[in-house]
């Protein structure tokens, strides 16, 4: 596993629970994934030795975050297989390369109007091609609302573009949104599996819940999830793919962007079906094909960030005692504000009681 971070710690217990052993590669020690790992690997990604170490006691690859570096998965792919390959991750480090992949091969689910901006001077013209409001991305390593800028007017686009240090961005239309949904598909082989869609709330960029199934019409649902199935089959996908959409007032959905591995409004699926996400990229990497998951229950996840932690360690003896709640910390060391921690989840037969007690329990946590 390329990454230390909660997701694959994750994916290191699932592959516990099914006998395999796991190497981690890490450029800190004591990341939670190596907390768990029968193997630690200590060094940067780029680094030839720790891959080459990776090569020599490892039989296949993952990573767990989409800014490992293409260039080392593809040093990997030349002895292993890794995946997501590296033609993948390639793709999901670039929204204007997802956003074209995402045009050509779901064209029902097209991303919001966007357009390009490879400098300066890319700015105003397309700004009058998309009408404001507009929000300015980095074309890469951006994630928790990192890398954004909301711009209500031409007169704010040369200091927002400054403020991105003059990297390569997309600028896209803001549209009038009414929900933000995730599907998360599995694929191996050629045959792929789909989780239920799942409805997400963000604050301040970062997911706050997420709920499963999403209260959207089927149609909707279903829509999604084709178009995720499509972009995997497209990239010729094996592994786990989780990819958002938003819902405007209209209810028209639009694709946002994608990520090559399992994804924080998955993570419900540890404790409300028979096969969670990370026992599919378990599966998938090991050779076999994804496993049809089934929903047993409707759940809510909500995200603990370090936030809760400012006036200690948060009282987790709410949790006690109700096999409908499920506590997962990551075995972080230091909590900072806006830091993933940890999350819980609520199962419940009705998925708007579910919401209402996480709300609750969540409230309750807080200093």
């Amino acid at each position: 596993m390329l990454g230390g971070g909660q997701l694959g710690r994750m994916f290191a217990e699932a592959a516990h629970r099914r006998g395999y052993r796991v190497a981690v590669l890490s450029p800190e020690a004591e990341s939670p994934a190596q907390q768990v790992a029968d193997l630690s690997v200590i060094g940067a990604y780029e680094s030839a030795g720790a891959l080459q170490e990776l090569m020599t006691c490892c039989a296949a690859v993952s990573y767990e975050f989409e800014n490992i570096p293409v260039e080392s998965v593809r040093m990997l792919e030349r002895t292993l297989p890794v995946h997501p390959s590296s033609g993948a991750l390639a793709v999901a480090q670039h929204r204007g390369e997802e956003k074209r992949l995402a045009a050509r091969c779901a064209p029902d689910t097209p991303p919001v109007p966007w357009r390009m901006i490879e400098s300066a001077r890319d700015l105003r013209p397309a700004w009058d091609a998309l009408g404001g409001p507009c929000i300015l991305k980095t074309a890469r390593m951006g994630y928790d609302g990192k890398g954004q800028c909301i711009i209500d007017a031409p007169e704010q686009l040369a200091s927002a573009y400054k403020r991105t240090r003059r990297e390569l961005c997309v600028l896209e239309r803001k549209i009038e949104l009414h929900s933000e949904i995730s599907v998360v598909v599995a694929r191996s082989f050629g045959q792929s599996v789909r989780y239920p869609v799942i409805e997400n709330l963000h604050r301040d960029g970062i997911l706050h819940r997420s709920r499963s199934p999403a209260s959207v019409p089927e149609a909707v649902a279903r829509a999604a999830q084709d178009s995720a199935a499509a972009l995997a089959a497209a990239l010729d996908y094996r592994g786990v793919l989780a990819v958002e959409y938003f819902l405007d007032a209209d209810g028209r959905i639009y694709f946002n962007e994608m990520a090559p591995r399992p994804h924080n409004s998955g993570h419900h699926t540890i404790d409300s079906c028979d096969v969670s996400q990370f026992d599919q990229q378990v599966l998938t990497l090991a050779g076999h094909p994804p496993a049809p998951p089934a929903q047993r229950t409707p759940a809510v996840m909500v995200n603990l960030l370090g936030d809760l932690w400012r006036g200690g360690e948060p009282d987790w003896s709410i949790f006690e005692g109700d096999e409908r709640l499920h506590l997962h910390l990551y075995g972080k060391r230091r909590a900072r504000p806006g830091r993933k921690m940890g999350h819980f989840c609520v199962l419940d037969e009705d998925a708007e009681t579910a919401c209402a007690r996480a709300e609750e329990l969540h409230r309750r946590l807080a200093p």
